[in-house]
Protein backbone atom coordinates (compact mmCIF):
# COMPACT_ATOMS: atom_id res chain seq x y z
CA UNK A 1 0.00 0.00 0.00
CA UNK A 2 2.75 2.43 0.97
CA UNK A 3 6.23 2.03 -0.51
CA UNK A 4 8.74 3.00 2.18
CA UNK A 5 11.73 2.31 -0.08
CA UNK A 6 12.37 5.90 -1.12
CA UNK A 7 14.91 6.62 -3.83
CA UNK A 8 15.79 9.88 -2.13
CA UNK A 9 14.90 11.58 1.12
CA UNK A 10 13.20 14.98 0.91
CA UNK A 11 10.00 16.72 2.01
CA UNK A 12 7.06 14.92 0.35
CA UNK A 13 6.03 16.61 -2.91
CA UNK A 14 2.54 15.20 -3.47
CA UNK A 15 -0.26 13.59 -1.47
CA UNK A 16 0.70 9.95 -2.16
CA UNK A 17 4.26 10.70 -1.07
CA UNK A 18 2.98 12.45 2.07
CA UNK A 19 0.94 9.35 2.94
CA UNK A 20 4.06 7.23 2.50
CA UNK A 21 5.98 9.46 4.92
CA UNK A 22 3.15 9.38 7.47
CA UNK A 23 2.96 5.58 7.23
CA UNK A 24 6.70 5.61 7.94
CA UNK A 25 6.06 7.88 10.94
CA UNK A 26 3.60 5.32 12.35
CA UNK A 27 6.21 2.62 11.87
CA UNK A 28 9.01 4.65 13.47
CA UNK A 29 6.90 5.33 16.55
CA UNK A 30 5.89 1.68 16.71
CA UNK A 31 9.49 0.46 16.41
CA UNK A 32 10.47 2.25 19.59
CA UNK A 33 7.79 0.52 21.67
CA UNK A 34 9.33 -3.02 21.79
CA UNK A 35 12.79 -1.48 22.33
CA UNK A 36 11.58 0.43 25.39
CA UNK A 37 9.49 -2.52 26.58
CA UNK A 38 12.60 -4.71 26.54
CA UNK A 39 14.54 -2.20 28.60
CA UNK A 40 11.67 -1.81 31.08
CA UNK A 41 10.53 -5.40 31.58
CA UNK A 42 14.06 -6.83 31.80
CA UNK A 43 14.60 -4.89 35.05
CA UNK A 44 14.39 -7.19 38.06
CA UNK A 45 11.03 -6.39 39.70
CA UNK A 46 11.32 -4.18 42.76
CA UNK A 47 14.57 -2.52 41.66
CA UNK A 48 15.53 0.64 39.74
CA UNK A 49 12.26 2.35 40.63
CA UNK A 50 13.20 5.70 39.07
CA UNK A 51 14.37 4.13 35.80
CA UNK A 52 11.21 2.01 35.63
CA UNK A 53 8.99 5.05 35.98
CA UNK A 54 10.95 7.03 33.37
CA UNK A 55 10.95 4.27 30.75
CA UNK A 56 7.29 3.53 31.40
CA UNK A 57 6.37 7.20 30.94
CA UNK A 58 8.25 7.40 27.66
CA UNK A 59 6.68 4.14 26.48
CA UNK A 60 3.19 5.57 27.02
CA UNK A 61 4.13 8.77 25.21
CA UNK A 62 5.43 6.77 22.25
CA UNK A 63 1.99 5.15 22.04
CA UNK A 64 0.57 8.69 22.00
CA UNK A 65 2.98 9.62 19.20
CA UNK A 66 2.01 6.55 17.15
CA UNK A 67 -1.64 7.50 17.62
CA UNK A 68 -1.06 11.11 16.55
CA UNK A 69 0.88 9.89 13.49
CA UNK A 70 -2.09 7.62 12.70
CA UNK A 71 -4.46 10.57 13.05
CA UNK A 72 -2.25 12.62 10.71
CA UNK A 73 -2.44 9.88 8.09
CA UNK A 74 -6.20 9.51 8.52
CA UNK A 75 -6.61 13.28 8.26
CA UNK A 76 -5.19 13.34 4.72
CA UNK A 77 -7.27 10.39 3.53
CA UNK A 78 -4.99 7.47 4.38
CA UNK A 79 -5.21 4.54 6.79
CA UNK A 80 -2.23 3.19 8.74
CA UNK A 81 -1.27 -0.26 7.52
CA UNK A 82 -0.23 -2.13 10.66
CA UNK A 83 0.42 -5.25 8.61
CA UNK A 84 3.55 -3.76 7.12
CA UNK A 85 5.20 -2.95 10.41
CA UNK A 86 8.67 -4.39 10.89
CA UNK A 87 8.51 -8.12 11.56
CA UNK A 88 11.55 -8.48 13.83
CA UNK A 89 14.66 -6.98 15.38
CA UNK A 90 17.32 -5.66 14.94
CA UNK A 91 15.47 -3.22 12.69
CA UNK A 92 16.29 -0.17 10.61
CA UNK A 93 14.18 2.95 10.96
CA UNK A 94 12.37 3.97 7.73
CA UNK A 95 14.05 6.76 5.75
CA UNK A 96 16.93 6.81 8.23
CA UNK A 97 20.44 7.51 7.00
CA UNK A 98 22.43 4.30 6.32
CA UNK A 99 24.97 5.45 8.91
CA UNK A 100 22.39 4.85 11.66
CA UNK A 101 22.82 1.36 13.16
CA UNK A 102 19.82 -0.98 13.37
CA UNK A 103 18.02 -0.75 16.70
CA UNK A 104 18.01 -3.94 18.75
CA UNK A 105 16.13 -5.36 21.70
CA UNK A 106 18.42 -4.96 24.73
CA UNK A 107 18.10 -5.49 28.45
CA UNK A 108 18.36 -2.55 30.83
CA UNK A 109 22.00 -1.54 30.53
CA UNK A 110 24.23 1.38 29.50
CA UNK A 111 24.20 0.02 25.93
CA UNK A 112 20.39 0.06 25.90
CA UNK A 113 20.33 3.64 27.17
CA UNK A 114 22.78 4.64 24.43
CA UNK A 115 20.32 3.20 21.90
CA UNK A 116 17.48 5.13 23.54
CA UNK A 117 19.53 8.33 23.25
CA UNK A 118 20.26 7.64 19.58
CA UNK A 119 16.52 7.29 18.90
CA UNK A 120 15.57 10.45 20.79
CA UNK A 121 18.53 12.73 20.09
CA UNK A 122 17.54 16.33 19.44
CA UNK A 123 17.37 17.89 16.01
CA UNK A 124 19.93 20.49 17.12
CA UNK A 125 22.51 17.78 17.93
CA UNK A 126 22.90 16.76 14.27
CA UNK A 127 23.48 18.67 11.01
CA UNK A 128 20.46 20.89 10.33
CA UNK A 129 19.92 19.70 6.75
CA UNK A 130 19.99 15.97 6.04
CA UNK A 131 21.04 14.91 2.57
CA UNK A 132 19.04 12.68 0.27
CA UNK A 133 20.35 9.52 1.97
CA UNK A 134 18.05 9.99 4.96
CA UNK A 135 17.50 11.66 8.31
CA UNK A 136 19.84 11.41 11.29
CA UNK A 137 17.32 12.53 13.93
CA UNK A 138 13.61 11.87 14.14
CA UNK A 139 13.15 15.62 14.52
CA UNK A 140 14.61 16.04 11.02
CA UNK A 141 12.11 13.51 9.70
CA UNK A 142 9.12 15.33 11.18
CA UNK A 143 10.51 18.63 9.92
CA UNK A 144 10.39 17.19 6.39
CA UNK A 145 6.78 16.10 6.99
CA UNK A 146 5.89 19.57 8.33
CA UNK A 147 7.36 21.28 5.27
CA UNK A 148 5.55 18.89 2.95
CA UNK A 149 2.20 19.39 4.68
CA UNK A 150 2.51 23.18 4.61
CA UNK A 151 3.44 23.27 0.92
CA UNK A 152 0.74 20.81 -0.14
CA UNK A 153 -1.98 22.56 1.87
CA UNK A 154 -0.95 25.94 0.45
CA UNK A 155 -1.19 24.54 -3.09
CA UNK A 156 -4.58 22.97 -2.34
CA UNK A 157 -5.96 26.19 -0.87
CA UNK A 158 -4.96 28.10 -3.99
CA UNK A 159 -7.57 26.04 -5.84
CA UNK A 160 -10.18 26.24 -3.07
CA UNK A 161 -9.45 22.76 -1.74
CA UNK A 162 -7.66 21.14 1.21
CA UNK A 163 -5.55 18.06 1.80
CA UNK A 164 -7.44 17.37 5.05
CA UNK A 165 -10.25 15.27 3.61
CA UNK A 166 -10.38 12.42 6.15
CA UNK A 167 -13.36 11.77 8.38
CA UNK A 168 -12.57 13.13 11.89
CA UNK A 169 -14.94 10.56 13.39
CA UNK A 170 -12.47 7.83 12.42
CA UNK A 171 -9.65 9.40 14.41
CA UNK A 172 -8.67 8.73 18.00
CA UNK A 173 -9.88 11.54 20.24
CA UNK A 174 -9.18 12.55 23.86
CA UNK A 175 -12.10 10.44 25.06
CA UNK A 176 -10.37 7.36 23.60
CA UNK A 177 -6.76 7.87 24.72
CA UNK A 178 -5.25 9.73 27.64
CA UNK A 179 -2.19 9.26 29.82
CA UNK A 180 0.08 11.36 32.00
CA UNK A 181 2.07 12.34 28.91
CA UNK A 182 -0.77 14.24 27.26
CA UNK A 183 -3.78 13.35 25.20
CA UNK A 184 -4.47 12.70 21.59
CA UNK A 185 -6.68 14.95 19.50
CA UNK A 186 -8.36 14.88 16.12
CA UNK A 187 -6.58 16.50 13.20
CA UNK A 188 -8.83 18.44 10.86
CA UNK A 189 -6.71 21.25 9.42
CA UNK A 190 -3.22 22.68 9.11
CA UNK A 191 -3.21 24.13 12.63
CA UNK A 192 -4.01 20.82 14.35
CA UNK A 193 -1.59 18.94 12.06
CA UNK A 194 1.27 21.27 13.03
CA UNK A 195 0.33 20.92 16.70
CA UNK A 196 0.60 17.12 16.45
CA UNK A 197 4.07 17.42 14.92
CA UNK A 198 5.03 19.87 17.68
CA UNK A 199 3.86 17.49 20.42
CA UNK A 200 5.78 14.54 18.96
CA UNK A 201 8.97 16.53 18.45
CA UNK A 202 9.05 18.45 21.72
CA UNK A 203 8.19 15.50 23.95
CA UNK A 204 11.10 13.63 22.41
CA UNK A 205 13.87 16.20 22.06
CA UNK A 206 12.77 19.25 24.03
CA UNK A 207 11.11 22.54 23.15
CA UNK A 208 13.03 25.41 21.56
CA UNK A 209 16.47 23.87 22.15
CA UNK A 210 15.88 23.31 25.89
CA UNK A 211 15.82 20.16 28.00
CA UNK A 212 12.08 20.65 28.70
CA UNK A 213 9.03 19.36 26.85
CA UNK A 214 5.98 21.55 26.23
CA UNK A 215 3.30 19.54 28.06
CA UNK A 216 2.68 22.49 30.38
CA UNK A 217 1.93 24.78 27.44
CA UNK A 218 -0.06 22.33 25.31
CA UNK A 219 -1.83 20.10 27.84
CA UNK A 220 -1.73 22.17 31.02
CA UNK A 221 0.34 19.46 32.73
CA UNK A 222 3.50 19.69 34.80
CA UNK A 223 6.56 20.44 32.69
CA UNK A 224 9.22 17.72 32.64
CA UNK A 225 12.43 17.02 30.79
CA UNK A 226 12.03 15.56 27.30
CA UNK A 227 12.67 11.90 26.44
CA UNK A 228 16.32 12.33 25.47
CA UNK A 229 17.15 14.04 28.71
CA UNK A 230 15.11 11.65 30.87
CA UNK A 231 17.16 8.81 29.43
CA UNK A 232 20.40 10.74 29.93
CA UNK A 233 19.51 11.14 33.61
CA UNK A 234 19.40 7.34 33.94
CA UNK A 235 22.65 6.85 32.01
CA UNK A 236 24.57 9.44 34.03
CA UNK A 237 22.90 8.62 37.34
CA UNK A 238 22.03 12.24 37.99
CA UNK A 239 18.91 14.35 37.43
CA UNK A 240 18.83 17.67 35.60
CA UNK A 241 18.61 20.91 37.49
CA UNK A 242 16.20 23.74 36.59
CA UNK A 243 18.91 25.76 34.81
CA UNK A 244 20.74 22.97 32.97
CA UNK A 245 21.16 23.21 29.20
CA UNK A 246 20.91 20.55 26.48
CA UNK A 247 24.66 20.36 25.87
CA UNK A 248 25.69 20.23 29.52
CA UNK A 249 25.55 17.21 31.78
CA UNK A 250 22.88 17.08 34.48
CA UNK A 251 23.82 18.80 37.73
CA UNK A 252 20.92 17.83 39.99
CA UNK A 253 20.60 15.15 42.70
CA UNK A 254 22.03 11.68 42.19
CA UNK A 255 19.74 8.89 40.96
CA UNK A 256 20.03 5.31 42.23
CA UNK A 257 20.71 3.10 39.20
CA UNK A 258 21.88 -0.51 39.59
CA UNK A 259 22.72 -2.00 36.21
CA UNK A 260 23.25 -5.46 37.70
CA UNK A 261 19.56 -5.67 38.58
CA UNK A 262 18.51 -6.66 35.08
CA UNK A 263 18.20 -9.93 33.19
CA UNK A 264 20.88 -9.99 30.44
CA UNK A 265 19.48 -11.09 27.07
CA UNK A 266 20.68 -11.95 23.58
CA UNK A 267 19.70 -9.11 21.17
CA UNK A 268 19.73 -11.63 18.33
CA UNK A 269 17.34 -14.08 20.02
CA UNK A 270 14.59 -15.61 17.86
CA UNK A 271 11.68 -17.84 18.78
CA UNK A 272 13.28 -20.73 16.87
CA UNK A 273 16.26 -20.65 19.24
CA UNK A 274 13.98 -21.84 22.04
CA UNK A 275 12.32 -24.66 20.07
CA UNK A 276 14.19 -27.46 21.94
CA UNK A 277 12.83 -26.13 25.23
CA UNK A 278 9.02 -26.45 25.07
CA UNK A 279 7.98 -24.40 28.10
CA UNK A 280 10.09 -21.37 27.22
CA UNK A 281 9.27 -21.71 23.52
CA UNK A 282 5.53 -21.73 24.33
CA UNK A 283 5.87 -18.65 26.54
CA UNK A 284 7.72 -16.73 23.81
CA UNK A 285 5.11 -17.80 21.26
CA UNK A 286 2.32 -16.66 23.59
CA UNK A 287 4.04 -13.31 23.98
CA UNK A 288 4.34 -12.84 20.22
CA UNK A 289 0.71 -13.83 19.74
CA UNK A 290 -0.40 -11.26 22.32
CA UNK A 291 1.83 -8.63 20.73
CA UNK A 292 0.24 -9.38 17.34
CA UNK A 293 -3.22 -8.94 18.90
CA UNK A 294 -2.19 -5.54 20.24
CA UNK A 295 -1.11 -4.43 16.77
CA UNK A 296 -4.32 -5.78 15.24
CA UNK A 297 -6.26 -3.82 17.81
CA UNK A 298 -4.39 -0.67 16.77
CA UNK A 299 -5.21 -1.58 13.16
CA UNK A 300 -8.92 -1.56 14.02
CA UNK A 301 -8.58 1.65 16.02
CA UNK A 302 -6.92 3.43 13.10
CA UNK A 303 -9.45 2.01 10.65
CA UNK A 304 -12.43 3.86 12.08
CA UNK A 305 -13.02 2.17 15.45
CA UNK A 306 -11.27 4.55 17.87
CA UNK A 307 -13.32 3.49 20.92
CA UNK A 308 -11.61 0.11 20.84
CA UNK A 309 -8.42 1.81 22.08
CA UNK A 310 -9.53 1.05 25.65
CA UNK A 311 -8.98 -2.65 24.94
CA UNK A 312 -5.23 -1.98 24.59
CA UNK A 313 -4.71 -1.66 28.34
CA UNK A 314 -5.43 -5.33 29.23
CA UNK A 315 -3.18 -6.46 26.36
CA UNK A 316 -0.33 -4.22 27.54
CA UNK A 317 -0.65 -5.67 31.06
CA UNK A 318 -0.67 -9.18 29.64
CA UNK A 319 2.51 -8.43 27.69
CA UNK A 320 4.17 -7.13 30.84
CA UNK A 321 3.30 -10.24 32.82
CA UNK A 322 4.38 -12.60 30.04
CA UNK A 323 7.65 -10.73 29.53
CA UNK A 324 8.59 -10.78 33.20
CA UNK A 325 7.81 -14.49 33.36
CA UNK A 326 10.08 -15.16 30.35
CA UNK A 327 13.00 -13.02 31.56
CA UNK A 328 13.22 -14.95 34.83
CA UNK A 329 14.37 -18.06 32.92
CA UNK A 330 18.06 -18.52 32.17
CA UNK A 331 18.76 -18.88 28.46
CA UNK A 332 18.41 -22.63 27.82
CA UNK A 333 21.56 -22.78 25.71
CA UNK A 334 23.93 -22.23 28.62
CA UNK A 335 26.97 -23.45 26.67
CA UNK A 336 26.77 -20.80 23.93
CA UNK A 337 24.85 -18.16 25.94
CA UNK A 338 26.37 -18.28 29.45
CA UNK A 339 24.84 -15.82 31.89
CA UNK A 340 22.02 -14.79 29.53
CA UNK A 341 18.29 -15.11 30.04
CA UNK A 342 15.39 -16.00 27.77
CA UNK A 343 13.56 -13.02 26.23
CA UNK A 344 10.53 -12.00 24.16
CA UNK A 345 11.40 -11.59 20.48
CA UNK A 346 8.54 -9.44 19.09
CA UNK A 347 8.42 -11.47 15.88
CA UNK A 348 5.54 -11.20 13.43
CA UNK A 349 4.58 -12.98 10.24
CA UNK A 350 1.48 -13.08 8.06
CA UNK A 351 0.08 -16.23 9.65
CA UNK A 352 0.47 -14.83 13.16
CA UNK A 353 -1.24 -11.59 12.16
CA UNK A 354 -4.06 -13.54 10.49
CA UNK A 355 -4.65 -15.56 13.67
CA UNK A 356 -4.55 -12.36 15.71
CA UNK A 357 -7.18 -10.73 13.47
CA UNK A 358 -9.44 -13.77 13.85
CA UNK A 359 -8.96 -13.78 17.63
CA UNK A 360 -9.60 -10.06 18.09
CA UNK A 361 -12.63 -10.08 15.79
CA UNK A 362 -14.14 -13.00 17.70
CA UNK A 363 -13.31 -11.42 21.06
CA UNK A 364 -14.89 -8.08 20.22
CA UNK A 365 -17.97 -9.75 18.74
CA UNK A 366 -18.67 -11.61 21.99
CA UNK A 367 -20.86 -9.60 24.39
CA UNK A 368 -19.38 -9.20 27.88
CA UNK A 369 -20.62 -11.62 30.48
CA UNK A 370 -23.10 -10.18 32.98
CA UNK A 371 -22.45 -11.50 36.50
CA UNK A 372 -25.31 -13.64 37.76
CA UNK A 373 -27.43 -11.91 40.38
CA UNK A 374 -28.43 -13.83 43.52
CA UNK A 375 -32.03 -14.98 43.43
CA UNK A 376 -34.34 -12.79 45.47
CA UNK A 377 -36.96 -14.34 47.69
CA UNK A 378 -40.31 -12.94 48.76
CA UNK A 379 -40.10 -10.89 51.95
CA UNK A 380 -42.51 -13.22 53.69
CA UNK A 381 -40.38 -16.25 52.95
CA UNK A 382 -37.35 -14.49 54.39
CA UNK A 383 -39.19 -13.69 57.61
CA UNK A 384 -40.33 -17.29 57.97
CA UNK A 385 -36.73 -18.46 57.57
CA UNK A 386 -35.55 -16.05 60.25
CA UNK A 387 -38.11 -17.48 62.76
CA UNK A 388 -37.55 -21.12 61.99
Amino acid sequence: MYDLAAKEYRPPRDLPELKTYLQAAVEIEHLTIPVYMSGLYSIVPGTNAYACEVIRSVLLEEMLHMTLAGNLLNAVGGTPDMGRLTRGYPARLPFGDPSLPPIALQHFSPDALETFLLIERPHSFVPSEPDETGWTSIGQFYEAIRRGIEALEEAARSTGQTIFTGDPAEQVGPEDFYNSGGETFRITDLKSALLAIEVIGEQGEGAQDTIWDSDDKIFGEQRQVAHYFRFNEILTGRSYGPHDLPRTQPSGPLIDVTWKNAYPIDPEAKTAHFAPYPEIHRAVEDFNDTYARLLVLFERVFDGKPREMEKAVPLMLELRDLAQRIYRNPHPDTDDKPGLHASPTFELDDSRLRRAREHVTELLATPPEIPAQPATRPAGAQKEEQHS
